[in-house]
């Protein structure tokens, strides 16, 4: 039977062929209501964190000699300009070709889709010379004795690419995952790992519209011996799953656990600067019992914040979008709704809008915002951002807010994912969560959940960022029409 695919504006897909099953921890539940509730209840199950990490008894923590080195990297599309004097990350572009740059032996790295150059979707722009400049860049690492392993998604999004071809030339070793065969999703994820110590996570696919087009969020850690290794375990299980007749473990064997997860954080020392740090991942099916699942991470994340939670998200559904028929699945909206209402804490979403995005955004938006009561001190305030498309409009999949991050009063998360229930459910995606403290003059300059906070506020006094109640038929996005 031939399945259909629909792309979606992160290069997603809709697979309009799907089966209402899905996978769980171990064994297949046939149900994602069940399933979530199953997530829920493992969440609820577990023992309440102390209220301050600050506090946390240092035996809960796994102890690091790495100097970790963390910045913040963005990518802020052509003719995007913001003003007074504001925080940003360091540029995509940079971030990559350093890590390039400064490769010894190994790069690993894993995104949903490559494609690195105009060509490779029929479009003729100067603004891909970044992408082309990464590509050559990465051609040329085999000749440096420098062993480069990519990975991309089966399915993904249909285009011409010749990226693997040109790189696989060059003694690049490439695999697709065949996620839709596995657990009916696809591998969403993006990161890169070099020479086993320096780490890249973020929202950019290794697309040259990323670097130039695309509004992206991530982070680069340079470095990180024992968080790198960390990441690399789920590298290995995406690459092993990569091969002919793969098949899902159950379970998954040793070399797969972590030592590092929410209950026993990372913890790192830079100056300053005491970091606490975990990764997260999904779908339950790639995560052995020792991994904290991403879905976990974001709601205990919510649940542990006291005074703020501000998220930046490209797309926000309580609702499962690509399997067939759509179910309900409330479990962020409903952490989201009780911290608000329950313990009284801030909560800001900044949404993106762009012209391929689903319009069915609204509604949930919408609810949610209702909520915002100053009479009964419950506030939710919800806006979206939008890109302004400008003289690119001959770009597909472009001008878009593609940032997954949330900051509390207590964490930074960085993730991969978009939120609705399939990113958590079927898809391939990881998270990285930090906790940090340093004494007050040291926080606004040195820590990244300062700087991390620093970018959303950025954002969301821009011009850039409307307000539901002001969208009114905006051109450049699809939602208020």
């Amino acid at each position: 039977m031939t399945t259909a695919y629909t792309s979606l504006d992160d290069g997603s897909v809709s697979n309009k062929g799907r089966s209402t099953s899905c996978v769980t921890l171990v064994v297949v539940l046939g149900c994602l209501t069940v399933l979530g509730i199953v997530l829920a209840i493992i969440v609820l199950e577990r023992p309440p964190p102390p209220k301050d990490h600050d506090t946390l008894p240092e035996e809960t923590s796994t102890f690091s000699t790495d100097q970790c080195s963390m910045t913040l990297v963005e990518s802020i599309p052509q003719h995007v300009k913001y003003k007074g004097n504001v925080t940003f990350g360091i540029p995509l572009e940079k971030a990559w070709k350093d890590l390039i740059s400064v490769a010894q032996h190994q790069v690993d790295v894993v995104s949903f889709y490559w494609t690195l150059t105009g060509d490779d979707i029929h479009v003729n722009s100067s603004s891909d010379t970044p992408g082309r400049q990464i590509l050559k860049a990465l051609e040329e690492l085999p000749s440096r004795n420098v062993s480069v392993r990519l990975l991309s998604s089966v399915p993904s999004v249909r285009t011409n690419s010749t990226d693997f071809t040109i790189l696989k030339e060059k003694g690049v070793q490439v695999r697709k995952v065949n996620f839709g065969r596995l657990t009916r999703g696809v591998l969403h994820s993006k990161f890169w790992i070099v020479d086993s110590k320096h780490v890249f996570i973020g929202s950019a696919n290794m697309d040259w519209r990323a670097l130039t087009q695309v509004k992206e969020l991530g982070v680069v850690i340079y470095n990180c011996s024992t968080l790198a290794k960390d990441l690399h375990k789920i590298f290995q299980s995406y690459w092993v799953m990569g091969e002919k007749n793969s098949s899902l473990p159950q379970p998954w064997p040793a070399q797969y656990d972590t030592a590092i997860n929410k209950e026993h954080p990372l913890l790192v020392k830079e100056d300053n600067v005491s970091s606490r740090l975990y990764l997260a991942a999904s779908p339950p099916s790639f995560c052995p019992p020792s991994r904290t699942q991403d879905l976990e991470a974001i709601l205990s994340i919510i649940s542990e914040a006291e005074r703020f939670v501000d998220v930046a998200v490209m797309e926000y559904f309580p609702a499962t979008l690509f399997e067939k028929p759509q179910r309900y699945w409330p479990f962020i909206d409903d952490a989201i709704r009780t911290a608000a209402f329950e313990r009284k804490v801030n909560i800001r979403m900044l949404i993106s809008c762009g012209r391929d995005s689903n319009p069915a955004m609204l509604p949930f938006l919408q609810s949610l915002a209702s909520m915002d009561s100053p009479k009964q001190d419950i506030s939710i305030q919800i806006k979206v951002y939008i890109v302004p498309v400008g003289n690119q409009s001959d770009i597909p999949f472009s001008r878009v807010n593609h940032n997954k991050y949330m900051v509390t009063d207590k964490v930074a998360y960085i993730g991969t994912s978009n939120w609705s229930g399939d990113y958590f459910v079927t898809t391939g995606g990881v998270g990285l969560v930090i906790s940090q403290h340093a004494p007050h003059p040291v926080w606004k300059t040195e820590a990244l959940q300062s700087q991390l906070r620093a970018v959303f506020d950025r954002d969301w006094h821009s011009e850039f960022a409307v307000q539901l109640a002001d969208l009114h038929h905006h051109p450049d996005c699809v939602i208020s029409r």
